[in-house]
């Protein structure tokens, strides 16, 4: 039974370190990108107005669409995010493989969180009493900013991975197809099916 070369075996390990940390590195890149969609977040999302007595807080509009309007814009801006991560993993790195799936869906769920929160700290304060006292009755002011269907926050990694698989399957870098070596099994002609035999 003939073995693969050692230097093979070594330049797959090789190559497999090299996916890590190239999958590593695209993980904390798009996770740090969360800031990035949680400040277009709280720029963009529509605000919910509130008003407030001196008893109580309550909407402006009862039935405004601000709300589902800014669970809207969080999943526009993470579908935008998808893209641009699935682009720039694969011009980083047109191989492919399991680890820079792993990054891509690793760092895009982490980015969306970190986006929720960040549109959070970037938004309205939390502190809706305090903001009311604030302003003083009577007078409009924002609710924070809040994430109603937490589904949205699946959506950047969805669309990421899904155009990184697409763009690879076209136009990703493939590995050679290895050459059998018939030599390797049967021998060369000189020496027959089965090798050298003994005279």
């Amino acid at each position: 039974m003939a073995y693969p070369p050692a230097e093979n075996a070594c330049d797959r390990n090789a190559e497999l370190a090299t996916d890590i940390r190239k999958a590593l590195v695209v993980l904390v890149v798009t996770a740090v990108l969360g800031l990035v969609l949680g400040a277009l977040w709280a720029w963009l999302a529509p605000k919910v107005p509130l008003i407030s007595t001196d008893k109580a807080v309550f909407l402006k509009d009862t039935e405004g669409e601000e709300a589902a309007g800014a669970d809207g814009v969080f999943v526009l801006l993470s579908l935008g995010m998808g893209l641009l991560t699935g682009i720039g993993a694969f011009l980083f790195h047109r191989r492919g493989g399991i680890p820079m799936v792993v990054g891509i869906a690793l760092g895009a769920l982490m980015g969306a969180w970190l986006g929720w929160m960040a549109g959070g700290w970037f938004g309205p304060t939390a502190d809706v009493v305090a903001h009311a006292k604030a302003v003083g009755a009577g007078v409009v002011f924002d609710a924070p900013l809040k994430l109603g269907a937490k589904g949205a926050l699946l959506a950047w990694a969805f669309v990421g991975v899904l155009v990184h698989l697409g763009l690879t399957a076209v136009w990703g870098v493939r590995d050679p197809e290895p050459e059998f070596e018939w030599g390797a099994y049967y021998g060369t002609p000189s020496q027959g099916a089965h090798g050298p035999r003994d005279a």
